[in-house]
Order: structure tokens, then sequence, then C-alpha cells
């Protein structure tokens, strides 16, 4: 595909990011990619407590590689916003701009002077974005909105892991990336409404409310099963709710992940006979684990590529199991052009990934990388105000 060339949907709109971390920050990015102007605004001097959260102790000129990947095609200012100078330049950048979006803790913008409220009566028209850890009401409202302490609340970490193991929780950070995905929702229904209607809005997201609406499908089981705690399964637990062979499996070379299906047929294709026995589909949730045994000596028998041969020929769900250096010299990965090189004005330059969305057949890229400390102050006060206040 060709990358894109045309006009992006976002194009003409400004949004303020005084967010940190991941959750805030991934919103804004997705509003950059889709063609937005994001100013990221940080403390002057310090900035944004990412550039020093460090993953695998990685750093790229001066930053973090997380901090780069979550802040790129921003443009950053920094500011002090206890200065009354300071002050007044941000409030003249909210009349000017569509979105404003911040993550901290509750009552922390109310004490800037930048809560909703204050910033709707600078300008009546804008979008305001937050996310909390845990709402602004109740006895956790104060709580770190830190993703793993919420993996292990949200009780999503209970759905990991086998029967003996305990909870388990995600190798990444689930929680920040869906409540960022659920911010840019909010925002772009009420950039639509505005439209249409000429108001402003205030959209909230809390880390918890974005987390139990992930897990919506099996939580509702829950509700509606009697109040049955799910049961992870013994052997090779993927999904505490979905019978056998539902898992990943060790092959004589390598792994393969098996979906959904009939055991009876499974067993056919397989040539495992110990499976025919197994006719009443309630069986292959009631006695996953039996079933999973019998798969786990008998898959290992052959290779991955062996059993992938049989299964894919017939549309059975199954898949090989990959490491990220085979995942990226695969050709159906390579076909999507997912990864991008950006770089920063001195030069300093990153691989990570682009915008998963297409829009009309066209990929969405950008080489900006992610914005030094304060690198655009003096730009952005140029083309939105004029001159210092």
């Amino acid at each position: 595909m060709d990358r894109i060339s045309l006009k992006r949907p976002l194009e003409g709109l400004v949004i303020l990011d005084f967010s940190q971390f991941l959750s805030g920050p991934s919103a804004a990015l997705r509003l950059a990619d889709l063609g937005a102007k994001v100013i990221k605004v940080e403390r002057a001097e310090v900035g944004d407590i990412c550039r020093s959260l460090y993953i695998s102790n990685l750093e790229l000129d001066g930053d973090s590689t997380l901090f780069h990947s979550i802040n790129r095609n921003k443009e950053g200012i920094a500011v002090d916003l206890k200065d009354s100078k300071d002050l007044d330049l941000v409030k003249t950048l909210i009349k000017k701009s569509d979105v404003l979006i911040e993550n901290f803790r509750p009552g922390v913008m109310e004490r800037l002077g930048l809560g909703y409220e204050s910033v709707k009566e600078i300008n009546p028209k804008i979008v305001y974005g937050e996310i909390t850890g845990y709402g602004n009401e109740g006895p956790w409202r104060s709580k770190p909105g830190q993703d793993l302490l919420l993996q292990s609340i949200s009780g999503l970490s209970w759905l990991n892991g086998n029967k003996d193991q305990p909870p388990v929780p995600f190798g990444l950070s689930i929680v920040d990336m869906i409540a960022g995905a659920q911010l840019v929702q909010g925002i772009l229904a009420c950039l639509v409404r505005r439209t249409k209607t000429g108001m402003g809005s205030y959209v909230q997201v809390s880390l918890l409310e974005a987390i139990m609406d992930l897990q919506f499908e099996v939580f509702t089981t829950y509700l509606n099963d009697g109040g049955e705690e799910p049961i992870r399964s013994a052997i090779n637990n993927a999904n505490a709710y979905i019978g056998a062979p539902y898992g990943i499996y060790e092959t004589k070379d390598g792994f393969i992940a098996l979906a959904m299906g009939s055991i009876v047929e499974l067993g056919k294709l397989i040539n495992c006979e110990p499976l025919s026995k197994y006719t009443d589909k309630k069986t292959w949730f009631t006695k996953r684990d039996e079933i999973k045994a019998i798969l786990v000596v008998h898959l290992k028998t052959n290779t991955t590529g062996y059993w992938l041969n049989i299964l894919e020929a017939v549309d059975f769900w199954c898949a090989e199991v990959l490491t990220w250096k085979e995942l990226i010299n695969h050709e159906g990965f390579r076909v999507l052009n997912m990864i991008q090189e950006v770089y920063r004005k001195n030069g300093t330059r990153m691989l990570t990934t682009r915008c998963p969305i297409r829009i009309d057949g066209k990929i969405l890229t950008s080489d900006k990388g992610s914005p030094e400390i304060g690198e655009d102050t003096e730009k952005v006060i140029a083309q939105m105000i004029g001159s210092i206040i």
C-alpha cells in the first residue's frame, strides 16, 4: 500500500497534551497519527516523568525508549504552571485549541486552575479529556493509577496462567493502552457532536472502568452465572471460560496454538484415537483438562509444521507460536509495513510501530520523533499566539 498522501482526517485540530506516562500520551499519539497537531506540555527542565521510565534500562538520546515510542509525532513546550506568566501563556493556548488531555490524580488540575470548569470558561467549545485511576469519587480516588496495580485490583490477573499458579499479570501495560484508546473514542465522538451543536465536552475515563470494559465478555458470564468464579484450566490455560482444545501446546520443535474446534474432528485429523470418545460437546469444557492432557502428549510426537499442514488444510483454527525475531522476518508481517523509522531534529533515529489504522487504503506514517523538553516552545508561541504575552 502507498503511504498516505491525502489530507488526514484530523488535520487542523490542535491538541494540548498535559498527560504523562502511557495512558494519556497514547491517546494523544493516536490523534496525532490521525492528523491533529499535538502539543506536549511539560514541566520546564524536568519534563514528563516517563522520560526516565526505562524498559530494560534502554535509553536513547537521554530519554527512555518508552518515552520516544509514546510521544513521537508531537511538538513539545516547557512551562512552569506555578508561574503566572507561563500559566497565562497556557490559558491563551487553551483558547486556540480544540482538545485538552490530562491524566493526573483527581484535584491536581483544579489546584493549577486548569480543571474542566475553569478551562470551559476560557474555551467553551473545548473537548476536555481526562484519565484517572479509579474515578473522581470513592475510597480509591487517590490511589496510584499504575497498570500492574489495576490489573491486580480488576481481577484481570486471575484469568491468566494455569489453575495451580498464582495470579499472572499481562506482559505489557494493557490497562493504560485500553484506557487511552477509549479516551480517543470519547474525544472523537464529542468532536463530531461539536460540529453539529458547537458544544464542548468533558470526557472522562478511569483505568478501572476501562479494564472492566475490556473484560466485558467473561465478566458478563460471571455476573449471570450465579456468582461462580472463573476456574482456570490446570493444563495450558488460555481462557477460563472456553473448553478444550483452547490453548498453546508444545510440539517436537516448538509450539502450536489451538483455538475452538471439534474435539472429535481434531482427533481424526491428527490421528489421536483417544479423543474420539468425547462426542458430547459439553465434555469439551467439563473434561477439558483430561482432553488437554491427551493433546499435550500427542502433539509432542511431531513438529509444528507437520501439524499446521494438516490442520490449516481444513481450516481448523490454529497458528504457530512465533518469537518477535521470527515474526518480523515473516512475509505475513512484513507485507503490513508496520515498522517505521522516526528521528529527532538532532538526527537521533529509532525504529517503532506505525499507526495501525488505514484511511482510504493508505497507511498512516510520520517520521517525526519525540520532542526534547521545550523544543518547540518558541515556534508554538509564534504560530498560535504571535508573541509571548
